[in-house]
């Protein structure tokens, strides 16, 4: 007799939300962001072209602050492609429809693998791992609410499975996403971080890993003989552009933290 196997559980595309400094808020706004959470969702996925697929959403998980639920991965380019600026779009509205309130910021976190219709499974694990990225946090922490309001990170197997098929959706690029290191607990793995509208070259490169000044690539940057002043490490919290020309680091300014904007 031949064995009976167990049916493979299909892949599904994890969506993960939630909402920043929701502790702050008093028990109105509490109620507020919970009953907004997943129209917001809704309106940005819809805005995505992938709103029959969200009506379908398994194991749809709401918990105050924060939603997760599958859907099939035939959705992934879009929710890549689309869905971060749209979801972005539709909390602007909400601030606009609303001035009184405090900005909704949200953090995404995007992931795929196979797993039951309960949802209970690593994937799922992975995906809140994904979300709890202190990098991601720190993006959010720095950021105006008023105008950076969606911070998403991907797995890398999502980032390859779309941008290497070339399926992606929508006009964004693979160098609005920056690769890093997210380490939560016992989960390690790389994965693709990505703020709407913003250009990663213009980024302060310490949210993601401090600055070795041991470093031989640092030590080219250093100043020669008789050039500018030594330079002085950027307080907490400030963002740092250099400008390196054939005699070393010829300025260096830093935005923030009690400096000029």
């Amino acid at each position: 007799m031949l064995p009976s196997w167990e049916p493979l559980w299909p892949y599904r595309a994890v969506l993960a939300v939630d909402a920043r400094n929701f502790s702050a808020l008093d028990s109105k706004g509490m109620q507020q962001v919970n009953a907004d959470i997943v129209p917001l969702l809704s309106e940005a996925l819809s805005a995505s072209n992938v709103s029959a697929q969200w009506q379908l959403r398994v194991f749809g998980q709401h918990a105050g602050d924060s939603y997760v639920a599958g859907m099939d991965p035939e959705v992934l380019p879009a929710l890549v492609g689309c869905f971060p600026g749209a979801l972005r779009q539709a909390l602007g509205r909400r601030r606009a429809d609303s001035p009184a309130s405090t900005p909704l910021q949200l953090r995404v976190s995007i992931h795929v693998g196979p797993l039951p219709h309960t949802g209970l499974g690593v994937p799922m694990v992975h995906t809140h791992r994904l979300l709890d990225d202190d990098a991601l946090r720190t993006l959010l922490n720095r950021a105006n609410p008023e105008i950076t309001n969606t911070a998403v990170i991907i797995s890398q197997r999502v980032y390859e499975d779309v941008f290497e098929s070339g399926c992606v959706d929508g006009d964004v690029l693979p160098d609005q996403f920056m690769r890093h290191l997210v380490k939560v607990k016992k989960f390690q793995q790389p994965a693709y971080v990505h703020i709407p509208g913003l250009d990663w070259r213009l980024a302060d490169p310490d949210i993601f890993e401090p600055l070795d000044t041991t470093d031989a690539a640092t030590a080219q940057l250093a100043p020669a003989p008789g050039a500018s002043p030594q330079l002085t490490s950027p307080a907490p919290g400030t963002v740092s552009f250099s400008h390196t020309g054939e005699h070393g680091v010829q300025a260096y300014n830093h935005f923030g933290a009690g400096r000029g904007r």
